[in-house]
This record gives C-alpha cells, sequence and structure tokens, in this order.
C-alpha cells in the first residue's frame, strides 16, 4: 500500500470513528431509509432546506454498518449541507462515477474533494453500495423535499 492509500484509508477509518452528522433532526423536511442486505447496513437520512430554497441548511443521518458505510455518510454530511440539492445531485452523481469505476482513472478531487478517499473502494464490487448507501438515500431524500409544495 502507498502512502496515499494509507492516508484514504485513515480519512475513512477517521469518519467512521467520529461520525460527523449522526443523529436525529428535528423538522426534517423529508427523510429516506436505505438497507444493503448484503453487508447489513442500514441508514436513514433526514434532509432541512433553508425555507424557500433549494439549499441544504442541515442532513443528518442515523444507521449502522460498516466503516465504509458510516464513513461515507459522515463525508456525506460535510459536503452537503449549504449546497444547493443540483449541486448535491451532480456530487452524488460524479461519487457514482468514480464508485463504479473499479478503481480505474483518475477521479477529479476538485469535484470529489474528500470523497476520492473511497477510489480504493471502487475496485472492490461488493463494497461500492456500502459506500453509496447514505448517498442514495440522500438523493432520495432531497427529491422528496424539492417536490414538496
Amino acid at each position: 500500500m502507498n502512502a496515499l492509500d494509507s492516508l484514504y484509508q485513515q480519512v475513512i477509518l477517521d469518519h467512521a470513528k467520529s461520525r460527523h452528522g449522526d443523529g436525529p433532526l428535528e423538522a426534517a423536511d423529508a427523510s429516506h431509509f436505505e438497507r444493503n442486505p448484503t453487508c447489513g447496513d442500514e441508514i436513514t437520512v433526514r434532509v432541512r432546506l433553508e425555507p424557500g430554497t433549494d439549499r441544504i441548511a442541515e442532513l443528518a443521518w442515523q444507521g449502522d454498518g460498516c466503516s465504509i458505510s458510516m464513513a461515507s455518510a459522515s463525508v456525506l454530511t460535510d459536503m452537503a449541507v449549504g449546497r444547493t440539492v443540483p449541486e448535491l445531485l451532480a456530487l452524488t452523481d460524479a461519487f457514482r462515477a468514480m464508485m463504479r469505476s473499479r478503481g480505474a482513472g483518475e477521479p477529479d478531487e476538485d469535484v470529489l474533494e474528500d470523497l476520492i478517499a473511497f477510489h480504493g473502494v471502487s475496485k472492490f464490487v461488493m463494497r461500492v453500495k456500502c459506500g453509496m448507501l447514505a448517498w442514495v438515500a440522500a438523493e432520495a431524500a432531497v427529491r422528496e423535499a424539492t417536490a414538496r409544495p
């Protein structure tokens, strides 16, 4: 393992231990539950938008699962708050593309920021859903939140 891979692995472990955004969110505009039956991961993502906008004011989650899924949810919280829904959806698409790459190519660190740490995870097909679980739940929650009148 090279030094960069080791650093990325440490980012995942740090987020898995110090889980940003883990907890309830009162007055959420929407929530969505996802489960990965293969790994046993479960997560509910709740989102609150700034009133009258599509900007994410708060995002919180509650769940249990492997280090990859919990770390990914933690990074999601850090990256989602303050973004608009279209920005988060575009970021989710970029993350999904990287996770489906099977480790090929060089992902754009300027776009993915801390999510770049999950590039190595994309080499393990059975772990891709672990990394994507919170993002899929967030994607559904923000779509629901923006669809409400």
